[in-house]
């Protein structure tokens, strides 16, 4: 009679864990192993995101911040939510930057005459309306800036010829650059452009300049103009060089993020928040950077929806605005939601280009117990991903747009691929459609559908498996 009380007692013990979602024995790649592959095998035939993103490229182009591409491309984005049908959508209002580049050119005069390869960096000021034409200091760092010192550089364009490391080391010449050389009393700065390859091309982005700066003219020039100018110093000659830039910062200007959903059928009011950025610099078309992420996101919830499924929780896809120059978007997105944060049970964002997936990184605000329990869930899941080599979960993750909500201790997710040639297209006018292979980003729907659909549907979220905090 004990035996057979205390084993009811267990069975009741085991049953009220199952319901109350904390428990991780039930292994997620069995329960959802069939669903997973409907998705994968829908997202292997599908047509429709390339179609989109190629309506996107080559219908509406680049998306700068207070252009009327971006205008556009954000109409578009809801309608297209609308008609793949997702529900509740919405363009909540965003300010954001409004720079303009305006006509740019840079020459050699001496030794030689010689047309440089010169994009200006995004928030860069103009020069006077004749230009300026100054001799060359070439360094390869900050250290030998300082070195050279005020004398040295007074007066004169600094070149930072610097080679591509890798994005978060090497980036800092292109944000920082301008103002370290203004302090020694430069009239502008070249940066090379951050970039491991190059065909002549140059690479755009955002730059900063230092309240206790003075405020110079800055452009990227390519691997091969930075060299050539090198070789000429490094041969005992005197370099100079006319810049011209009629760059101009407007007005902040309208914009808006767009937000499209669908509810859970069980716990609409939980989230799982999943997208890119509709915003590109204002060269090439954000193929790579970050159509292919937007549409990825959107893909995936429409084969979501197309197959039928409804998650227990809510997808919702969010398009941000304004990542390229200002993160306002995600910020805009923080202050939307208010009080909503605590409903957010994951977000997932890609913006790493649509080469072939590799997996998912992963990031948690918290103790060491919770980001382990929940990196062996989400290894579940990526059992399930590991026909289509998108399997591996990795520590560190989230996004530039999602990192308000990772701040504040949300689950954050990235998409991440081989990233063997993002960086030779990144803000560039090679950023095109062509660079987006369709088998690869097929592989990236399928993923992201996936990881999607299970995190959203579940019986736990990732800060309730057994061990979180």
């Amino acid at each position: 009679m004990m035996r057979y009380v205390l084993g009811l007692f267990l069975t009741a013990c085991a049953l009220l864990a199952s319901c109350s979602g904390l428990s991780a024995a039930e292994p997620l790649y069995q329960t959802y192993r069939a669903t997973a592959d409907k998705l994968i095998g829908a997202a292997l035939e599908d047509t429709g995101g390339y179609e989109k993103l190629a309506f996107l490229c080559d219908r509406i182009g680049n998306r700068l911040c207070g252009s009327s591409a971006l205008d556009r491309a954000i109409q578009w984005a809801a309608a297209q939510m609308k008609k793949d049908g997702l529900e509740n959508v919405v363009t909540p209002a965003v300010k954001v930057p409004h720079w303009v580049r305006g006509r740019e050119s840079a020459s050699i005069m001496e030794p030689v005459q010689r047309q440089l390869h010169l994009l200006g960096l995004g928030g860069s000021v103009a020069t006077p309306k004749e230009g300026i034409t100054a001799e060359i200091v070439v360094v390869g760092n900050f250290d030998e800036l300082e070195r050279f010192g005020r004398p040295a550089v007074e007066g004169k364009i600094v070149v930072y010829n610097v080679p591509f490391v890798n994005y978060g080391q090497t980036v800092q010449y292109r944000s920082h650059g301008a103002s370290r050389a203004a302090k020694l009393g430069a009239l502008a700065a070249l940066v090379r452009s951050v970039t491991p390859v190059s065909l002549q091309a140059t690479h755009t982005g955002s730059m900063n300049y230092d309240a206790d700066a003075p405020k110079i003219p800055t452009a990227a020039i390519s691997i091969e103009d930075a060299t050539l100018i090198q070789r000429l110093v490094s041969a005992g000659n005197k370099v100079v060089v006319h810049l011209a830039m009629e760059a101009q910062t407007l007005p902040d200007a309208d914009s808006a993020n767009v937000i499209g959903e669908i509810p859970g059928r069980e716990k609409p009011e939980e989230l799982v928040v999943i997208g890119g950025h509709i915003d590109s610099w204002d060269v090439g078309e954000g193929a790579q950077d970050d159509g292919s992420g937007c549409i990825t996101a959107l893909e995936a919830a429409a084969l979501i929806k197309q197959l039928g499924l409804k998650p227990r929780r809510t997808i919702r896809v969010v398009l941000w605005t304004n990542e390229e120059n200002g993160l306002a978007g995600g910020k805009a997105y923080r202050e939307w939601i208010g009080s909503n944060l605590a409903h957010h049970t994951a977000a997932v964002e890609m913006d790493g280009g649509a080469e072939k997936p590799v997996g998912f990184g992963f990031s948690a605000k918290g103790d060491n117990s919770r980001e382990d329990a929940s990196i062996a869930r989400l290894q579940e899941i990526g059992k399930l991903l590991e026909r289509i080599g998108a399997g591996e979960i990795r520590r560190g993750g989230g996004g530039a747009d999602i990192s308000p909500l990772t701040s504040e201790g949300i689950p954050s997710l990235s998409l991440q691929t081989v990233g063997v040639r993002y960086f030779d297209w990144h803000h560039t006018e090679a950023d095109t459609m062509d660079k987006v292979r369709l088998e690869d980003l097929r592989l990236n729907i399928a993923a992201m559908a996936v990881m999607t659909y299970i995190l959203a549907d579940m019986p736990e979220t990732l800060t309730t498996v057994e061990g979180a905090q």
